[in-house]
């Protein structure tokens, strides 16, 4: 009887832990992550602003998942990798080093992008201060600017202005529209949205990038604009202004882009390594790195079976536009907007009642146990 391959999967983000649900179906799993849980990136505005609401959904101890029950979680901070003895080493987080063997390796770290994703090793504790110390920040400022054109921004704008609707919130955004990876029409539904949310809308502002800043703290300085209006003021200014960066420090320069991004085939294989494979947005799939948000992790998961097996791997085909949540779980329900700028409404009582614990905690993620209660109380 030959012994089950093993599969590390590097990054337990959402598409980490996707990937590693239907992977230990078939393989010994070892996962590793930074955080001791899944600290989703999605949904900034619901994080910023309802961060209790935000974290009974998006945040979850591995632990509570039931098909990662076969899954061996490492919590640590990925230093490197041998190409030649297939080991990765993790430095954990009680600064052991470790060697973990693989058969086959996923990438799946993810990317830095502002103060709300970075690869930073948290505990519980930490992550929950980190929660709280922002959104006690917003929650004091009298007024808010956010600066991007993304669905990042733009549902933050939309969340901070429905949650404190006496704040004075504004939006910047270098283009004539916002949304610009998006299907046209969805722009003129969603400015609708902000308008009459309070939120004051500014087009045609290219933000000045202070020498040395690198987006991931809110600030409280003026922010100039190279577009050549007069500077603006706020008591906070959220920066979510899409300048990621591939959390790929540990791994050798030859498995990425000039960018920092791993490589892939359209298989999700690394070129020349069919042993190594990527996804998520530290994959360069396509220019919107979508196989993060387009369940990648189901067409991975089959070609690192059938890797194994000799038999063919599937392409992943990624979308032309941006498509999904735009303006986040407001108190009245989501909407949801499709490649060709449809909208689907789903009101509060499904999404509590129907979306989140039947599509997304039994369908996506096979089965969630009752979470860990939420107090993030000083």
């Amino acid at each position: 009887m030959t012994s089950r391959k093993r599969v590390v999967i590097a990054g337990l983000g959402d598409s980490g832990v996707l990937s590693a649900i239907r992977l230990a179906k078939h393989f010994d799993v070892v996962g590793v992550s930074a955080k001791p849980a899944l600290v989703s990136g999605q949904e900034l505005g619901w994080r910023l602003s309802r961060p209790e609401e935000w974290a009974r959904a998006n945040w979850i101890p591995f632990d509570r998942f039931r098909a990662l029950d076969r899954v061996r979680t490492v919590h640590g901070t990925l230093t490197g990798v041998d190409l030649d003895t297939r080991t990765v080493a993790v430095c954990g987080h009680d600064g052991s080093n470790i060697d973990e063997p693989y058969d086959a390796l996923v990438i799946s770290t993810g990317v830095t992008n502002g103060f709300w994703r970075t690869p930073n090793l948290q505990s519980h504790k930490q992550i929950g201060e980190s929660l709280r110390s922002v959104h006690t920040r917003l929650a004091d400022a009298g007024s808010v600017i956010v600066v991007g054109g993304g669905a990042a921004a733009i549902s933050s704008a939309a969340q901070i202005a429905t949650t404190w609707p006496d704040k004075r919130v504004d939006l910047h955004f270098p283009g004539e529209r916002a949304l610009p990876s998006h299907h046209p029409g969805i722009w003129d539904k969603v400015a609708q949205r902000l308008t009459d949310a309070g939120v004051r809308l500014h087009p045609g502002h290219r933000a000045v990038i202070p020498e040395g800043f690198s987006c991931d703290e809110i600030t409280a300085d003026p922010v100039r604009w190279s577009t050549g209006q007069p500077q603006a003021s706020a008591d906070a200014v959220v920066w979510a202004i899409g300048r990621v960066r591939p959390n790929t420090d540990w791994l050798p320069a030859e498995l990425l882009d000039d960018n920092g991004f791993v490589k892939v085939t359209p298989q999700l294989q690394v070129p020349g390594h069919p042993n190594l494979f990527a996804v998520g947005d530290v994959a360069a799939t396509d220019p919107l790195r979508s196989s993060a948000r387009n369940r990648g992790d189901g067409i991975l998961a089959d070609n690192v079976r059938a890797a194994f097996e000799g038999k063919p791997l599937r392409a992943y085909r990624a979308p032309k536009r941006r498509w999904g949540s735009v303006l986040g779980v407001q108190p009245n329900g989501l909407e949801v907007f499709t490649p060709k700028g449809q909208v689907f409404r789903f009101p509060a009582w499904s999404f509590d009642r129907v979306l989140m614990p039947l599509v997304v905690r039994w369908g996506m993620y096979r089965g969630v146990r009752d979470n860990h209660p939420i107090n993030l109380a000083p």
